[in-house]
């Protein structure tokens, strides 16, 4: 990997890219870099095989710098951010390859105020990776982080403002993908009395993602539409990421998400200022929508970092992506599935509306994607043949439409996504980009 850290932290495949040895130099860098000797590191993992492998490296790196460590053993990703501020630790660290295969698994730390790093500070840890300083003269203690999943839970359950919210004769599908949300996400859910139908949700690392998940919504909507569920909730492995199945079937996606708490919020007097912040991928349709009603959408690169970051520079609120990564600043600075989820169901309450109802006030304009597998996928999207494809089908699609092609910053891929009115035009374009950098590979 000849940059280590992508668009979300370290990920690669477990024990080939991401080895033991990596987790441990990495907390030694790291140490050196945002951690005082005699500071504390909290570590959460997701269910996969190679975590407790990754775990003890990274545990053994960190007190062989003199920091104690907290683990907090399997957990989603953005309870760590959440732990963070309530130890009052120096830094987090998640074993996760978020959504992903099982047989990948990565790393990705926060900080002490529970936000992502920078590109800079993973900039300068890369930089002492090069040359790690000598081990601390005294060794940091390694001890579990008690209650860990019970606090988070009594943290998520304290978001909901509404004081009468009650989701009894609710059916709700829970599909935890084999991760980390197994163990809290159906619990958070029954605290409101809603009848949780779980699916996927016991710990088995080799299947996580695995056919199930945000990622691979099938199963889902099967269950939805054969049990007459009211709604079916699906979160990625590590729980930072969710989608939706309405009762009809139909997705609703972080974009629809996004547009529904903005309106919302929008109607309180809470959005203020009136801006969202998304990234490229997000669709035009929520931006025309939410500009009919004079909310202002900021767009950045993918990544929820950056929306995170963005949302602190304007005071933003609300913010995400159409993955389904969506950050409630007022609770969070990090992506939360479990908190979007029930957010979502605390808005359906209070406007007496089901949530595929209110998703359709966000109509979208029709999007096509392709994930082009490549050795060098950032030189490929400069390759003279692929640029000039870009301007050619940026010409055919005018001023009502929208290309978006990007070097994955987690998997060896080209992405394309093209968005227009005609949903035809949309999908001829998508094609021929993709044919032109399958040539050019």
């Amino acid at each position: 990997m000849t940059i280590l850290f992508g668009t979300d932290g370290v990920r690669g495949r477990a024990n080939e890219h991401v080895t033991a040895e990596l987790a441990l130099s990495l907390a030694r860098a790291t140490a050196a870099r945002l951690v005082p000797s005699g500071g504390r590191v909290i570590i959460g993992r997701d269910t996969r095989l190679s975590g407790p492998m990754l775990e003890g490296a990274m545990a053994a790196g960190f007190a062989s710098a003199g920091v104690d460590v907290l683990l907090a053993g399997i957990i989603p990703t953005p309870a760590i951010s959440f732990l963070i501020k309530d130890e009052r630790a120096d830094l987090g660290a998640v074993i996760s390859a978020s959504h992903n295969e099982p047989d990948d698994n990565g790393i990705k730390f926060f900080d002490r105020n529970g936000m992502k790093l920078t590109v800079e500070e993973e900039d300068a840890i890369e930089q002492v990776l090069a040359d790690l300083p000598s081990r601390a003269s005294h060794v940091g203690s390694i001890s579990p982080l008690q209650a860990a999943g019970t606090r988070y839970a009594a943290f998520l359950t304290g978001t909901i403002e509404s004081d009468d919210i009650d989701l009894s004769g609710l059916t709700i599908i829970v599909d935890c993908a084999y991760g980390a949300t197994g163990a809290i996400a159906p619990h958070v859910l029954r605290h409101f009395n809603a009848r949780v139908v779980e699916m996927h949700a016991s710990p088995v690392g080799d299947r996580i993602n695995r056919d199930c998940g945000s990622t691979h919504l099938e199963a889902l909507r099967e269950a939805v539409l054969t049990q007459h569920a009211d709604l079916g909730i699906a979160f990625d492995g590590d729980g930072d990421r969710v989608l939706l199945i309405s009762p009809c079937g139909e997705t609703i996606d972080g974009d629809r998400m996004m547009g529904i708490v903005a309106l919302h919020m929008h109607q309180k007097g809470t959005l203020n200022p009136a801006i969202v912040v998304a990234t490229v991928m997000s669709n035009m349709g929520l931006e025309h929508a939410l500009a009919r009603s004079g909310i202002n959408m900021l767009r950045t690169p993918v990544g929820d970092r950056h929306v995170a970051q963005a949302m602190l520079a304007h005071e933003a609120h609300l913010g995400g992506e159409q993955s389904g990564h969506i950050i409630f600043s007022d609770h969070s600075p990090t992506g939360d599935g479990i908190l979007t989820a029930i957010k979502l169901l605390e808005i359906s309450h209070e406007s007496g509306a089901p949530l595929h109802h209110l998703a359709g006030e966000i109509p979208l304009y029709p999007q096509a994607r392709a994930d082009v597998t490549v050795m060098e996928p950032v030189e490929l999207v400069t390759d003279p043949r692929v640029v000039s494809a870009i301007k050619r089908a940026e010409e055919r699609l005018g001023t009502d439409g929208r290309l978006v092609v990007r070097p994955s910053g987690t998997q060896p891929v080209i992405r394309v996504l093209v968005e227009a009115l005609d949903e035809k035009l949309c999908n001829d374009v998508c094609t021929q980009i993709a044919s032109v950098i399958e040539q050019a590979r």
